[in-house]
């Protein structure tokens, strides 16, 4: 621990980012848009529509950052990106019925090999929460199915803003009572973590080198001066002695 942490107030909480963090979206996705096909006889490549599908989420909530639409939740957007990327796909066979199922893929995603060990280790001394952009309903269905051991659920929904807007991150921490410097973020993304160290909170950094599939180009290392950088949520429970 550096100089800097152990001079600040005592760390409360470990927050986690949790799309590509604490979840493979993208294989988690890629099965279920295989699975959702197959009884219709349609051939796709399911990791490119996964991919393609995750490369509309932030567009879509520049629209909500920017004032051009109210803040919906997240499950809203991800469903007209659904249908956006089923028209680019030409994929016209899914009854509607099928597409509310396919569009709850978010909230069946499966957790990386190391998420839930990490996760109860660090429970045992932290409260742990998500910090996401995911609404409540989806992080919660998320965590039943992949067995994350949350104390709260945080982020977008709880405090009406998307990251990196800083009420996402002020807010959550002000839901728990807490000050900004209580929390640490745990994200897998440079850019998150910047956002939340404008705010005051700590930061550590988990490599997810395959988030994006074997030929990621971004985030595969940490290019912050993060207080904590691990290569996964054991190595991360080791530092924060837990």
């Amino acid at each position: 621990m550096s100089e800097s942490i152990s001079a600040q107030v005592p760390l409360r909480a470990v927050l986690f980012d949790v799309f590509g963090t604490v979840v493979d979206w993208r294989s988690s996705v890629a099965r279920e848009v295989q699975a959702a096909l197959a009884s219709h006889s349609v051939s796709v490549d399911s990791e490119a529509f996964a991919d393609r599908w995750r490369a509309l989420y932030q567009p879509a909530m520049s629209r909500v950052r920017s004032g051009e639409i109210d803040f919906v939740p997240l499950d809203k957007l991800h469903r007209e990106n659904l249908d956006q990327v089923l028209a680019e796909f030409s994929i016209d066979h899914l009854s509607e019925s099928e597409k509310v199922q396919l569009n709850l893929a978010w909230h069946r995603l499966d957790a990386w090999p190391d998420a839930v060990a990490g996760l109860e280790r660090l429970k045992s001394r932290y409260i742990i929460g998500a910090l996401s952009n995911g609404n409540i309903a989806l992080i919660v269905n998320m965590a039943k199915q992949a067995r994350l051991p949350w104390d709260v659920v945080l982020g977008a929904e709880v405090a009406r803003a998307y990251k990196p807007q800083p009420q996402a991150y002020l807010g959550s921490a002000q839901a728990l009572g807490l000050t900004p410097g209580e929390c640490t973020l745990v994200a897998a993304h440079n850019d998150d973590l910047k956002a939340a160290a404008q705010c005051g909170f700590r930061t550590a950094f988990v490599e997810r080198p395959f988030e994006h599939g074997p030929d990621q180009k971004s985030d595969r290392t940490a290019d912050g001066d993060y207080d904590y950088v691990a290569l996964d949520f054991v190595d991360l429970a080791d530092q924060l002695r837990c």
